[in-house]
C-alpha cells in the first residue's frame, strides 16, 4: 500500500512541475454537467417571486441596527508557481504569478509577459520595458491630489490589454453607490498610445476575479440599498427590528438587483442592473447580500451586453477557480455574547508583520543560517512577527454607552443567544463556456476555511480543509464533495486537535494540511478514494508553515515562522521537507531568520521558485537585524542554499530615512526583478549584483 500511495505522490508530483513550466497545463475537470434540472429549481420564477423571496429572508435577518457590515474579503491568495515558457524568439523565457491552477491567472501588483513589467502606483500606469529598463508608457488612472489617488490597484494582461482593479475609495466613483464599499475596473489598450477603453464601476464590493484565456469572471459581493432610519431614544432593540423588519418588507425589488456603471472611452455613461431572471438562490439563504458573478474577454472589451452578470442571493468572502469552474465560499461570521472565543492556552499572536519604517534604517549583518532555530524564546518586550494566514472577517460592531438608546424597561427580556453553527458555505459556478457562466449547486461543511488553498478540484470532486472551533477546542477535517452537487461523499477528522489549519496544499490524489498551537504536525493525506480519505503520515516540529509550495520529485518548500517549544514565535523560516513516503515526512533543511516576517506567510503571490534553477526568493521585513528586503536562496533536492540579501535603496523624506520593503520578485532571462512601492529593481540572477534601479516618479 506504501508503494502505491508513493507512485501517487511521486506522479502527482511530476505533473505539478511540468505545470509549472508551462502555462497551457490544465489540472483534470469534472465530466460536463447537466445543469436544466439544478438551475431551473433555483431561479426564481418572476421579478415578483424574487421580490417576495428576498424580502422574507432579509427581513428575517435584519437586526436592530440594519444588516450590518459586510465581511471583508481575505487577500491571502495562493497557487502553484506558472512559468511561462519562451512564446516568441524576441521574449525572453520569465516567471509568471504564483498561481493556485496552472491556466487560471490571479491579480496581482506585477505583471510581465517577458517583454514588459506592468505596475500600478500613485493611482497611475507605467509600463517598463526589460530590454532597456526604461518606462515606456504611463497614463493616469486616479490624480494623485484625490482620494484614492495613492492606491495601488491589482492588474490582470492578456496581450496589449490591461484590466486594472481597484478595490474602491477612489474618488472618481463620486457618489454613484454611496451606501456601498466603491469599486471600479479598468480597460486600458496598450497597442499604441496608451488609452483607457472603458471603466467598470459595479455596485458592492470586489472579492477576487480570475482569468482563463483572455476572459476574466469578476466576483463582486453588494447588500440591499436599503436605508434604515435612524434610532430613537428610549426605544430597545426589539423595537428597532421590528421596525426594520418592516422597512424590509416595504423594499423595492431594484433594493436588491446589483446595478452597474459601465463609461466608454468616449466617456458616455450606460447604466445598468442585474435583471430578475439572472438572479438565482440556494435552497437556504438570508437575503442580506448578493454576489454578482461579471465576465469580460479584455481582447474583445467591453461590448453591448456589458459584463454579462449574473447574481446569486448569497455571501462569499473566498474564490477558487479552475478552467471550467469557479467557486466562491462564505466563511461564517465571528460570533460572540461578550468577546472572542480564545482556546485555552493558545499563544498570544502578534499583530502582521508591519511595512519598513524609519526605525529600520540602520542595518546590521543577517542571522540567516542552515541549523536548527535556537532554543531560547526573545523576552516578552520584544516584538514577535506574525504568520497568520486567517481570512478576516468582521462582526457587528459593537456600540458604546453613547450609542445605545437607553433601554425600555417594560420591554420583555431578550432570550439568551444561540451560537449559529460554524459553517462554510460553497457554491459553484459552471465558467467552461463563453459567456455569462451558469450557477450549478450549493453546499455546506463544518467549520471555517484558511483561504482559497483549503479547496481543490480534482477528477470530479472537490476537497475542502476547514477548522471548527467552539469555546474549549478545535481539530480539522478535510471533506471531499461531488464538484456537481457539493453533495458530501467522504471525510477525514481529527487532525490538529486544539489546533487550528495554518497551511494547505493539494497534489493530485495526495494531500497536506500544516496545523499549530505549540508545534506544527504536518499531516500527509491519501485521497485517492474520495469515499475513504485518510491520514498516512504526520511529522511534529517547531513552528509552522503558513504557505506549502511543491518542488520537484517528493519534494515540498514550506514558509512559515520557527517558534520555541512554547509556541512563541522566533522569526522566518523556510522548510524543504521529502514527502516522497508519505508515511514518513521529514524534513531535509531549513533557513532560519531570526526576528522576521515574510509576505509569503499570508500572500502566495508574494513567493518566487524558479524550478529550472531552483532560485527562490521570499520578501523579508526584520526587526532588530534590519533583515528588510528579499531573501534569496537556491532550493535544490537535498537542501537549501542561502544566496543573499537584495535591497532597494534607502528612501528619505524629510528628517529620516528607511529601507523600503520589497513585496514581489520575477525571473526574466537571467535577471531578477524585484518591486517594491518606491520602484523596481533588476539584479543579476547568479551574482544578485544590482543592474538597474527604476524609480516610481
Amino acid at each position: 500500500m506504501k508503494t502505491l500511495i508513493r507512485t501517487a505522490l511521486t506522479v502527482a508530483a511530476l505533473a505539478t512541475a511540468a505545470a509549472a513550466c508551462t502555462s497551457t497545463a490544465q489540472t483534470p475537470e469534472p465530466a460536463p454537467l447537466d445543469l436544466s434540472k439544478d438551475v431551473r429549481l433555483v431561479a426564481y420564477s418572476s421579478c415578483d417571486d424574487m421580490l417576495a423571496g428576498l424580502r422574507q429572508k432579509a427581513a428575517e435577518n435584519v437586526g436592530p441596527w440594519g444588516f450590518g457590515p459586510g465581511i471583508q474579503p481575505f487577500g491571502a491568495r495562493e497557487m502553484v508557481q506558472s512559468d511561462t515558457a519562451m512564446t516568441a524568439k524576441a521574449t525572453p523565457e520569465h516567471s509568471t504569478t504564483n498561481v493556485h491552477e496552472a491556466g487560471v491567472d490571479e491579480p496581482d501588483l506585477v505583471k510581465t509577459d517577458g517583454n514588459r513589467v506592468f505596475t500600478v502606483t500613485n493611482g497611475r500606469l507605467r509600463v517598463i520595458d526589460t530590454a532597456t529598463k526604461k518606462v515606456t508608457a504611463e497614463l493616469e488612472l486616479v490624480k494623485q491630489d484625490q482620494p484614492g489617488g495613492f492606491m495601488s490597484g491589482d492588474l490582470l494582461i492578456s496581450g496589449d490589454r490591461v484590466l486594472v482593479i481597484y478595490r474602491g475609495g477612489m474618488a472618481m466613483l463620486e457618489k454613484s453607490f454611496a451606501p456601498q464599499m466603491q469599486t471600479a475596473y479598468i480597460l486600458v489598450d496598450l497597442s499604441g498610445k496608451p488609452k483607457v477603453l472603458s471603466t467598470v464601476r459595479p455596485q458592492g464590493e470586489h472579492v477576487d476575479a480570475r482569468m482563463v484565456g483572455s476572459t476574466v469572471r469578476i466576483v463582486t459581493r453588494s447588500q440591499p440599498d436599503i436605508k434604515f432610519p435612524q434610532p430613537k431614544d428610549r426605544v430597545g432593540e426589539e423595537q428597532l427590528k421590528k421596525i426594520n423588519q418592516e422597512v424590509v418588507r416595504q423594499a423595492p425589488v431594484e433594493a436588491w438587483l446589483p446595478k452597474i456603471e459601465i463609461t466608454d472611452e468616449s466617456g458616455t455613461v450606460k447604466k445598468d442592473s442585474v435583471a430578475c431572471e439572472r438572479v438565482s438562490h440556494p435552497a437556504d439563504y438570508t437575503g442580506t447580500s448578493l454576489l454578482t458573478v461579471h465576465s469580460l474577454d479584455l481582447a474583445q472589451g467591453v461590448t453591448a451586453a456589458g459584463t454579462d452578470p449574473i447574481s446569486l442571493a448569497a455571501d462569499g468572502d473566498t474564490v477558487y477557480g479552475t478552467g471550467q469552474s469557479l467557486y466562491v465560499a462564505s466563511n461564517p461570521r465571528w460570533w460572540w455574547p461578550s468577546g472572542p472565543v480564545m482556546l485555552e492556552d493558545t499563544p498570544v499572536e502578534p499583530p502582521p508583520t508591519p511595512a519598513a519604517t524609519p526605525d529600520t534604517a540602520s542595518a546590521t549583518p543577517d542571522t540567516a543560517s542552515t541549523a536548527q532555530a535556537p532554543a531560547e524564546e526573545p523576552s516578552p518586550t520584544e516584538p514577535t512577527p506574525t504568520a497568520t494566514a486567517t481570512p478576516t472577517t468582521t462582526a457587528t460592531p459593537t456600540a458604546t454607552p453613547s450609542d445605545v438608546p437607553p433601554v425600555d424597561p417594560t420591554e420583555p427580556a431578550r432570550p439568551t443567544p444561540v451560537i449559529p453553527p460554524e459553517e462554510t458555505e460553497l457554491h459553484r459556478f459552471d465558467v467552461g463556456q463563453a459567456g455569462a457562466p451558469k450557477y450549478v449547486s450549493s453546499g455546506k461543511v463544518p467549520g471555517r476555511l484558511l483561504n482559497q488553498y483549503s479547496l481543490s478540484e480534482f477528477e470530479g470532486n472537490l476537497r475542502v480543509a476547514t477548522t471548527q472551533s467552539d469555546q474549549k477546542t478545535s481539530s480539522s477535517s478535510v471533506y471531499v464533495l461531488k464538484a456537481d452537487t457539493l453533495a458530501r461523499v467522504g471525510e477525514v477528522g481529527g487532525l490538529g486537535k486544539g489546533e487550528r489549519i495554518y497551511s494547505v496544499r493539494f497534489i493530485g490524489p495526495v494531500g497536506y494540511v500544516v496545523t499549530f498551537r505549540q508545534v506544527d504536525p504536518l499531516y500527509t493525506l491519501d485521497l485517492r478514494d474520495p469515499a475513504a480519505p485518510r491520514v498516512t503520515g504526520e511529522l511534529k516540529i517547531t513552528g509552522y508553515s503558513a504557505y506549502l509550495h511543491p518542488a520537484g520529485d517528493g519534494r515540498l518548500i514550506g514558509v512559515g515562522q520557527e517558534a520555541s517549544d512554547k509556541g512563541r514565535t522566533l522569526g522566518t523560516q523556510l522548510s524543504l521537507f521529502d514527502v516522497s513516503d508519505p508515511a514518513g515526512p521529514r524534513r531535509l533543511s531549513q533557513m532560519f531568520q531570526k526576528d522576521s516576517g515574510s509576505e509569503a506567510e499570508w500572500d502566495p503571490h508574494a513567493f518566487l521558485y524558479w524550478p529550472k534553477t531552483g532560485l527562490t526568493v521570499i520578501p523579508l521585513s526584520g526587526y532588530k537585524d534590519n533583515t528588510t528586503g528579499a531573501m534569496v536562496m537556491k532550493v535544490d533536492q537535498s537542501g537549501v542554499t542561502k544566496l543573499g540579501m537584495v535591497k532597494h535603496p534607502k528612501q528619505t523624506q524629510k528628517e529620516y530615512s528607511y529601507q523600503p520593503g520589497i513585496q514581489r520578485a520575477m525571473v526574466i532571462g537571467d535577471e531578477l526583478w524585484t518591486v517594491s512601492y518606491e520602484g523596481v529593481q533588476v539584479n543579476d540572477a547568479t551574482t544578485l549584483a544590482e543592474k538597474a534601479w527604476i524609480p516610481v516618479t
